[in-house]
């Protein structure tokens, strides 16, 4: 198994992602395209970068400096923990609120009023235990 956000599970993640169409046909009804880096909270930038277009993964990899509208943080523990048992709203909530999960782009809060956005977002974890 390669190394969690590494370029080859990201790349993995994209597959797996493109696979899901509850997650890509709920994203391309909303048209959401966004570059979403994913990552340690220590660390000074994301380790993996996946671009989605129109609700579908265009390309992922090891991050190289994209531009993000999203960069979800936690620690590799947490991530583990949620690949395992993928979270549904509650836990997320409570990972956001306990410093669990962080955001350095991207507005949780407005993500989570919008049910459009907030289902898929819990989708893509259990689309990460398949990678």
């Amino acid at each position: 198994m390669s190394a969690i956000f590494s370029d080859e599970w990201m790349k993995s993640f994209m597959q797996q992602w493109n696979a899901e169409s509850e997650l890509t046909s709920a994203l391309a009804d909303i048209n959401f395209s966004s570059n979403i880096g994913y990552g340690f909270p220590d660390d000074g930038q994301p380790t993996g970068v996946l671009v989605v277009e129109n609700g579908s993964a265009t390309s992922a990899g090891a991050y190289n400096g994209e531009e993000l509208n999203w960069d979800i943080r936690a620690s590799e523990q947490q991530w583990q923990k949620w690949i395992a048992k993928p979270p549904g709203m509650m836990g997320l909530g409570t990972a956001f609120a306990s410093g669990k999960m962080k955001f350095k782009v991207g507005d949780y809060g407005a993500m989570l009023k919008d049910p459009r956005m907030a289902g898929p977002f819990i989708k893509s974890f259990s689309v990460m235990a398949r990678a």
